[in-house]
């Protein structure tokens, strides 16, 4: 295929530059990521006319494909990236903006932060033991800046940004179940009523376990009166945190970290019961079904009670992602579609997906689809509060902020989400 203006897959092997997030670049991202999409798509149907015609595929063709593939993930990373700075809330600086409410403590952590001058801190532990000491381990930041790392998580942390959010004040989030109801019935107006059972109730407990990140700075950075230290503070954290979160809530072991989705036990949709999560298998090891592709993937979706569905979303990797994009239904349609608008997610059979790079890739006996209604399915905790201490000493000429934050998760109802198994059982 050559170079030309009718020819979008070849604008599409070079990765684009990550630029500010301003209205225009966004939209400029979009549009080549819609771009990209059209190009598969003519690609695609290429390849599937040679299968039909020929048995097997042009290699000419099969490489084209993947290169526009990539070249898909690299723009809707671009965009991402792009949506991800024009999200992020300014948390105020000297030239303007938000004020906060404690500004006492804003202005002992900022002495604190530059200098390590504890004394406006300390003076406010001997009226409310609020701020922490740092025998215990640091010092907490101001209630805005721990909100705003909080949100900024939400917006890069896929599961974080599906599941339900629990603050909480203590370590351990304790939520009981009933799990065997009263006993019911229907009765006539004048018969005795017979004596109902007490339900049975069990508990899940949610441990909020420590999650740290340690930036550096510069003495000449902290001195510069100009740098706005809650801002940098959040940015240097936000993606150390995200990352460490993500892989917990999805395949953390639940040892020092939360317990991810996909080490709870599973087992096949038709033996479900409580405890576990439920799997629908493609019936053939490290692959979909050689015809009907997307009926295991319908299967999975009607696994799922109607109550969970209204609200349920697909969530896997890229390179899966990348797979489901070939799909067509039986009159030739492509069950993956990209976002509508800038911003929104794309759908597959008229469901969201999310992008997480910690799911598994397709392969003998994994499970890289989830399918489900997370909000009700998956639960995060977070203990109030971020903590920091200073350490000028251990990197010097550097200063390091060791930060702190207590974190937990696990699954929090077993039947909202299903699990798509590559295997044959």
């Amino acid at each position: 295929m050559q170079a030309n203006a009718n020819n979008p897959a070849a604008k599409l092997t070079v990765a684009p530059e990550t630029k500010m997030g301003t209205g225009d670049d966004v939209a400029v991202a979009f549009d080549e990521f819609m771009n990209a999409f059209e190009a598969f798509k003519e690609t695609n149907d290429e390849r599937l006319a040679q299968i039909e015609n020929q048995v097997s595929t042009d290699v000419v063709t099969e490489d084209r494909l993947a290169r526009i593939n990539s070249a898909m993930d690299e723009q809707k990373r671009h965009l991402d990236t792009l949506l991800l700075k024009q999200a992020r809330p300014n948390l105020g600086s000297a030239n303007g903006g938000r004020g906060f409410s404690n500004s006492e403590h804003k202005s002992g952590f900022h002495a604190y932060m530059r200098g390590g001058e504890t004394a406006g801190l300390r003076r406010l532990e001997e009226k409310a033991m609020s701020v922490g000491s740092d025998p215990d381990g640091g010092y907490l930041v101001p209630e805005e800046v721990s909100t705003e790392i909080g949100k900024r998580l939400a917006t890069i942390s896929p599961i974080r940004a599906l599941a339900t959010v629990r603050q909480m004040s203590s370590s351990v989030y304790k939520k009981p179940f009933a799990n065997t109801g009263a006993a019911v019935g229907w009765v006539g107006e004048t018969d005795i009523r017979p004596e109902t059972t007490t339900p049975n109730l069990a508990e899940l407990t949610f441990p909020a376990m420590e999650l740290y990140a340690m930036p550096a700075a510069t003495q000449t950075l902290l001195d510069d009166a100009a740098v706005d230290l809650d801002a940098w503070l959040a940015e240097e954290v936000e993606m150390a945190f995200a990352e460490q979160e993500s892989t917990a809530f999805v395949s953390g072991d639940g040892v020092n970290k939360p317990t991810g989705f996909l080490s709870v036990p599973t087992v096949d949709e038709s033996s479900w019961a409580w405890g576990s999560l439920g799997t629908i298998a493609t019936g053939v090891s490290g692959d979909f079904a050689a015809s009907e592709q997307g009926d295991v993937l319908v299967d999975t979706i009607y696994a799922l009670k109607a109550g969970y569905r209204q609200n349920a979303t697909f969530v896997m990797n890229r390179r899966t992602q990348a797979e489901l994009r070939k799909l067509k239904d039986g009159d030739g349609n492509y069950l993956w579609q990209a976002p509508a608008t800038v911003g929104e997610a794309a759908m597959f059979m008229g469901f969201p997906v999310a992008e997480a790079e910690d799911m598994p890739d397709i392969g003998a006996d994994t499970t890289p689809i989830a399918f489900g209604d997370f909000r009700r399915g998956y639960l995060v905790v977070d203990r109030t509060g971020v903590r920091v201490l200073r350490d000028p000493y251990s990197a010097k000429p550097y200063v390091l902020f060791y930060t702190t934050k207590r974190v937990g998760g696990g699954v929090q109802d077993f039947d909202a989400i299903k699990l798509v198994k590559f295997g044959t059982a």
